[in-house]
């Protein structure tokens, strides 16, 4: 019994230390060569806020009226940035490490985890730049604050059932790149990130139950979670506040976690397969 105790926890010990060296390798090679290195991982959400929050918010008019909106925009900005980064690069991951993976034996999923991880990382840095504009906007932080750590994690997770779905289906098809580009961009105009989900609920009538239902979606929930906790309880719905049945917030929850299970069924079963078709 001790032995096999012991056989395990020498496995995870190795995952874990051969994950750490692929974050540490992975995190650098993103802005090698590049002046301002990682400084890209703050510019680049930046640079898109500057452009959403002039067009939609100024020109459009497109805002809740609140001071706090330009702090939730960056933050719903940065909150997706990390799922479009994270699958891009996490799907490209098993093939760009194929010698890697046939040189030395470890379990491949460590792989994927590692691209994640590196796009959690540039999330950190990214909510440090939204925390130190929340503390110029005088946002009132409250009790909610402590349970931003929960949404964030059911967003990594979501990332990472997407990512193990997309790098097996990288593995053989290499146009499914292309196409999540695409499926991003129909995502980010779809979800109310550039657009304040009151901007259409308050107006009542059928548009505003479709922009409900949009809330059942489990990655604008988290990053809708994300935002009223973390900085407007009060102008922030979510799917916990916009339906009368206890039962409907379980919805994306449940599907974070089918997911999640997808993902990690579909990489394992194909994972032995990949040193063949890479």
């Amino acid at each position: 019994m001790k032995t096999v105790a012991k056989r395990i926890q020498d496995r995870y010990r190795y995952a874990l230390v051969v994950l750490r060296g692929l974050v540490k390798t992975d995190f650098k090679l993103r802005y090698q060569g590049s002046f301002l290195g990682v400084a890209w991982s703050v510019l680049k959400p930046l640079m898109l806020f500057a452009v959403m929050y002039v067009v939609f918010a100024r020109f459009l008019r497109m805002s809740d009226g609140t001071p706090t909106y330009p702090v939730v925009l960056l933050l719903g900005i940065c909150s997706w940035n990390f799922v479009g980064e994270a699958t891009s690069i996490g799907l490209r991951s098993i093939v760009d490490r194929g010698d890697l993976l046939r040189k030395i034996h470890f379990p491949n999923y460590i792989v994927v985890v590692s691209a994640t991880i590196g796009s959690m990382i540039s999330l950190a840095i990214n909510y440090v730049v939204v925390l130190i504009f929340a503390l110029f906007s005088r946002v009132h932080f409250t009790w909610r604050v402590i349970l931003v750590p929960f949404s964030v994690l059911q967003l990594w997770i979501l990332a990472l059932g997407l990512t193990l779905i997309f790098s097996t289906m990288y593995a053989y098809f290499r146009d499914i790149a292309h196409i999540w580009e695409v499926l991003q961009q129909m995502i980010f105009y779809g979800m109310p990130i550039i657009y304040p989900l009151s901007y259409v609920t308050d107006k009542g009538g059928i548009y505003a139950q479709l922009a409900r239902l949009e809330l059942l979606n489990p990655i604008a929930q988290a990053i809708q979670d994300i935002r009223h906790n973390f900085i407007a309880p009060e102008t922030q719905p979510t799917v916990w506040n916009q339906f009368g049945s206890w039962w409907v917030p379980a919805i994306p929850l449940g599907l974070t976690v089918v997911l999640i299970w997808v993902g990690v069924y579909v990489f394992r079963k194909n994972s032995k397969k990949f040193a063949e078709v890479m």
